[in-house]
């Protein structure tokens, strides 16, 4: 197998594959999101993507790639295009750019007659103004074209914050240091978030696990995540959402590969927010397991090493066995600190802490949180009582409010 930027949930895959018995090759992009983790370094070959696709297909061909997986989402463009190089397993090709692209990804939906939120694409502020007022009106959600990780998506409320947020999206680069030339205004979707994390094979769609969002909107407009919650797979809003998620994979042409589907539940039913070609973040193999008796890495593996038992597997492929709440980490300091093991102590006691994982050594200096990147980690927390989950995550944000990244111990 060949891994385009083993990156966040992507270098969690080697040491599968591993058990399965399947080499891999690294092929790194030439811009991929490296705030997210560092690649394994267990790889056979790895090579350096300079543009060339056939260049890089042929290096791939003299290790016998027979499959190509995107690790994260800077590799999702490139993994497509050698797939279809190399004639391996792959996703369609008609309009590839739009499983990245947030504007051609609306439009696909479209073509397919699936419900989808209104956007306009714009290099002009005035432009966006002027569609928002005379369509969608106020709030509308501004982000770069192909956003990820809620780096500049900002819910704007007037004309003046439009051209603020506008200026600052153009005169940036996105998460993978690409110079964003246009920016994406979106319908405001009001209603409840949840994502869907699937694993397709030859066009076939299983679905791993289903999650609501609970989110926070920041005084300047940057939104943020707050925790999530898994559904079980008999809730009936899960159903609906897996139904309609699958019928957004056919439209994005998704045949083989993982999937990572944000979706708004609103008044008119579901609406996609957005699609990725790729695992969902957060991921932690064994607590997954626990929470859900089997993992999305777990699954991407499969589909390559042991097809047949994969395409056994039920559509739902996944139960839901313990109670859990799975917490974003926020930062509310100017200027804050990733807490010692001695600070974390505290977090650690509460009664239904599980697993914690910070994305930075302890002392790393810290912004305030208004996107992932600026999140200093998150927190598992599994009990049988939903009580003592609520009461365990207030504690936890107490404790953040008061001392957690004043870098003291308390």
């Amino acid at each position: 197998m060949a891994i385009v930027d083993a990156f966040s949930t992507g270098s969690l895959l080697p040491a599968v594959l591993d058990r399965y018995g399947i080499e891999w090759v690294h092929v790194r992009t030439p811009n991929p999101d490296i705030l997210l983790s560092s690649a394994p370094d267990t790889f056979l070959d790895e090579t350096r993507h300079s543009g060339d696709v056939a260049a890089t297909a042929d290096v791939l061909r003299g290790h016998e790639v027979t499959h190509v997986i995107a690790g994260q989402e800077a590799g999702v463009e490139l993994a497509d295009r050698l797939s279809a190089e190399l004639g391996t397993p792959g996703n369609g090709m008609s309009r590839p750019t739009a499983r990245r692209n947030k504007y051609e990804m609306g439009l696909a939906l479209r073509d397919a007659g699936l419900a989808h939120a209104a956007g306009l694409v714009s290099a002009d502020a005035d432009e966006i103004i002027a569609w928002v007022e005379e369509t969608v009106g106020y709030p509308v959600i501004l982000k770069p074209v192909a956003s990820s990780s809620t780096d500049n998506v900002v819910a704007c409320s007037s004309p003046e914050q439009v051209r603020a947020v506008h200026d600052k999206i153009m005169s940036s680069t996105d998460r993978h240091g690409m110079p964003n030339t246009t920016v994406l205004a979106q319908e405001f979707l009001a209603g409840d978030e949840y994502f869907v994390n699937t694993v397709s094979r030859d066009g076939s769609h299983h679905t791993v696990e289903v999650w609501r969002y609970y989110k926070t909107r920041l005084p300047g407009g940057n939104i943020i995540y707050d925790y999530n919650e898994p559904l079980s797979p008999d809730d009936p809003v899960a159903k609906e959402l897996e139904a309609y998620t699958h019928q957004v994979l056919d439209a994005l042409e998704v045949r083989n590969a993982a999937g990572h589907t944000e979706i708004m539940m609103t008044s008119r039913g579901p609406v996609l927010v957005e699609s990725a070609a790729r695992m969902g973040g957060g991921q932690v193999p064994d607590i997954y397991n626990r929470l859900f008796g089997t993992n999305q890495v777990e699954l991407l593996a499969l589909s390559v090493a042991r097809p047949d038992e994969f395409d056994r597997l039920p559509t739902t492929a996944y139960q839901l066995l313990q109670h859990h709440r799975f917490v974003h980490l926020i930062n509310p300091r100017e200027h804050g600190v990733i807490p010692s093991h001695e600070a974390m102590a505290a977090i650690r006691a509460l009664p239904s802490h599980a697993f914690t994982v910070m994305r930075h050594p302890e002392g790393h200096s810290l912004p305030p949180t208004i996107d992932v990147a600026t999140q200093p980690g998150y927190v598992f927390l599994i009990s049988e009582d939903p009580a003592q989950l609520l009461a365990d995550y207030r504690t936890l944000r107490q404790i953040e409010q008061e001392h957690l990244y004043d870098g003291s111990p308390r």
